[in-house]
């Protein structure tokens, strides 16, 4: 670039300023250039991350105060016969006491039954590694390949008879007349069938033509190929024998059409049809039913390898299966275990029995009883879309805004069944008894609750971010072939191929990241965020050229 500027100034040493104004504008212009060549603003980057297996924990967040002495109705989750109350008013019960037992048959039933599909979930998934371990596919793959070689030796215990009985049959020449079969056939019929004949024993010739050469070829290739060989060889074979075989299958159908043809014609003839004809008719069809087993022996074959390697590939996808199907179970069974729990209404905290509402042989739908405590309880304010997914005994943890690093855990033991609208938007109260007791929490404090709706451990879980819809349908993007790092000072990965959309099934989801039932594996890499590049950049360093340093420093050239 200097070698450049110093010749504008000697330019400018004899010539006006407005010339060298000129020629700095046209430098500008290619540093200007130069930028836009190499710009890559408008690419696409892609973030990448891959599917982890973890815990996720689903939980719902809600402020409000913190209130001593307080009464809270016992209700129940489920609703069924009262077979126990074990509480009169004015008792004092300790926390964890059983105040009252609901009818728990349903509750049992559904745990045995849980129980039993477990078990046989087990069952399926031994058979499974039974049946499907690589010892045994690895048997199963080769028996199909040695079932493949047979079939193709079968088949030329029949073919070479197939071919030799077809050249006996037309191409075999007359002793006396030196004269084809073939064009005996056509001798048969009348002059004013010639023509169509000619069509008929053309198509015959040419096919036979084809066949022939295609057989002749496959034989030595059959000859020469061992039982032992290795597996692309055998399938080679064995699909160049279902060639072989349908052509020879077609060179027989447009055989047997040229006869029944020239029979035809005789018959128009009024001539009897020579025996040697109803002969070659018997043989023909002889030589249809024997190439359709083989074709259909050798298609089987094909079949039977293809599935078999199939399956190899798709192993790994059915033990994920079956290893999900099972994680499925178990959870169901620890849930229905966990149901039991809500037929047994305890005491949440020491306190006094206020009233109780039912008795033994009432349904367990509305309010049991009351207690009152002096324990501290905090009363949080909810929407009605979080509160819909709130149970009573859900585990919550409390913070403080006065009290800092104080985390206190407690649960749910009341929800208002009938919400409080104030100015178009309702709102539930939702009481959490504290589980212990700080002194520097004071009635009246404000306080935070992140109440756990549920939790889930070793399930697969990605960034919610990676996760899109279109409709009802959720699906995530990945590369068929999973892309390198990001090269130094990019956040992304730049793909000339798109990425394609695979459809998932989702679960829960926490405040970043969101479980998958089905559509990944543990290792998928996906693609979490694209980025657009909006900056440009530059080999080589750029700099502010000035019509000053142009001009050599100032001076007024030519003046």
């Amino acid at each position: 670039m200097k070698k450049h500027i110093d010749k504008v100034r000697v330019y400018i040493s004899s010539h006006k300023i407005i010339s060298a104004v000129v020629l700095a504008m046209i430098l500008l212009a290619g540093y200007w250039a130069y930028g836009k060549i190499t710009s890559t603003t408008g690419e696409t980057q892609y973030i990448t991350t891959t599917v982890q297996k973890g815990v996720i924990v689903s939980s719902v967040t809600a402020s409000g105060q913190v209130e001593s002495s307080n009464q809270i109705d016992l209700k129940a989750d489920v609703s069924n016969t009262i077979t126990y109350v074990g509480v009169k008013p004015g008792d004092k019960v300790s926390k964890g006491k059983t105040l009252f037992l609901i009818d728990t048959k349903d509750a049992k039933k559904s745990i045995r039954d849980a129980e039993i599909s477990l078990e046989s979930a087990q069952i399926s998934f031994e058979k499974f590694k039974i049946q499907n371990s690589n010892e045994n596919m690895n048997a199963d793959l080769a028996k199909s390949y040695d079932d493949g070689f047979n079939t193709v030796t079968n088949a030329f215990l029949d073919l070479p008879g197939i071919m030799s009985g077809l050249n006996d049959m037309f191409f075999k020449s007359d002793i006396n007349t030196s004269q084809w079969n073939i064009d005996w056939y056509e001798g048969q019929v009348s002059s004013s069938d010639r023509e169509e004949a000619a069509i008929f024993k053309k198509n015959f010739n040419d096919s036979y033509t084809i066949a022939r050469d295609s057989y002749e070829k496959i034989l030595d290739s059959y000859k020469s190929t061992s039982r032992v060989a290795d597996a692309e060889t055998i399938e080679t074979l064995i699909a160049d024998a279902y060639n072989t075989t349908k052509l020879i299958s077609d060179s027989i159908r447009n055989a047997r059409n040229y006869v029944d043809f020239v029979v035809d014609s005789i018959s128009r003839q009024d001539r009897n049809t020579p025996s040697v004809i109803d002969t070659d008719k018997t043989s023909l069809n002889s030589y249809t039913s024997k190439t359709n087993t083989h074709l259909t022996s050798l298609l089987s074959s094909t079949t039977s390898i293809k599935s078999y390697k199939e399956a190899f590939l798709n192993n790994d996808l059915d033990t994920q299966s079956q290893q999900l199907s099972l994680k499925q179970k178990e959870t169901a069974l620890q849930d229905a275990k966990d149901k039991l729990s809500d037929y047994y209404i305890v005491a949440p905290f020491n306190g006094t029995i206020a009233s109780v509402a039912v008795k033994i042989g009432d349904t367990s739908s509305g309010t049991l009883g009351s207690i009152i405590t002096n324990q501290k309880i905090a009363t949080l304010s909810m929407n009605e879309v979080d509160v819909s997914r709130i149970k009573l005994r859900q585990k919550a943890t409390l913070t403080f805004d006065a009290v800092e690093d104080l985390s206190i855990t407690g649960s749910v033991e009341e929800i208002d069944t009938i919400g409080t609208v104030s100015q178009g938007v309702v709102s539930y109260n939702v009481k959490i008894a504290f589980d212990t007791e700080d002194n520097r929490v004071k009635p009246g404090m404000s306080v935070s609750a992140s109440i756990i709706t549920d939790s889930k451990t070793d399930v697969l879980i990605i960034p919610s971010s990676a996760i899109k819809s279109q409709g009802t349908t959720k699906y995530v993007q990945m590369f068929s072939t999973p892309l390198t790092a990001p090269a130094a000072g990019s956040q992304g990965t730049p793909s000339k191929t798109a990425p394609v959309q695979v459809i998932v099934e989702i679960g829960i989801s926490d405040d970043t990241n969101t479980e998958i039932i089905s559509g990944l594996k543990e290792e998928d890499q996906i693609v979490s965020r694209t980025i657009t590049v909006t900056a440009t950049s530059t080999t080589g360093t750029t700099g502010t050229i000035s019509t000053k340093s142009l001009l050599g420093g100032g001076r007024t050239p030519g003046m």
